[in-house]
């Protein structure tokens, strides 16, 4: 059974960092893609950024590019996301999730992943 277990959530100011941490368990990842969704109050969830654990390949929506990093850790079978120039908007519940039979392709929609983290919460304040 694969878990999933973030963690450094927290509240910033606006302007400031955090760092969110994935530990993945279970299984092997190597075909899968490992992404970062957020969902905030009365939002519909939405993807942020994604990576192909094979190669390393990134994909970032557009709302965080440039401010985001998502990186893994093969060795420790982690995933994190690293959040600069932080924006009251970004305030949400943050989840990482695995789509294991995607083929190396970034799926957007939330319905593609197969196993979610409990989620952990992001609060920037303006």
């Amino acid at each position: 059974q694969v878990q999933l277990v973030e963690s450094g959530g927290g509240l910033v100011q606006a302007g400031g960092s955090l760092r969110l941490s994935c530990a993945a368990s279970g299984r092997t990842f190597s075909r899968a893609v490992l992404g970062w969704f957020r969902q905030a109050p009365g939002k519909e969830r939405e993807l942020v950024a994604a990576i192909i654990w094979s190669d390393g390949s990134t994909y970032y929506e557009q709302f965080v590019k440039g401010r985001f990093t998502i990186s893994r850790d093969n060795a420790k079978n982690t995933v994190s996301l690293q959040m600069n120039s932080l924006k009251p908007e970004d305030t949400a519940v943050y989840y990482c999730a695995v789509d294991l039979y995607t083929l190396e392709v970034v799926h957007t929609t939330p319905g593609d992943y197969d196993y979610w983290g409990q989620g952990t919460q992001v609060t920037v304040s303006s």
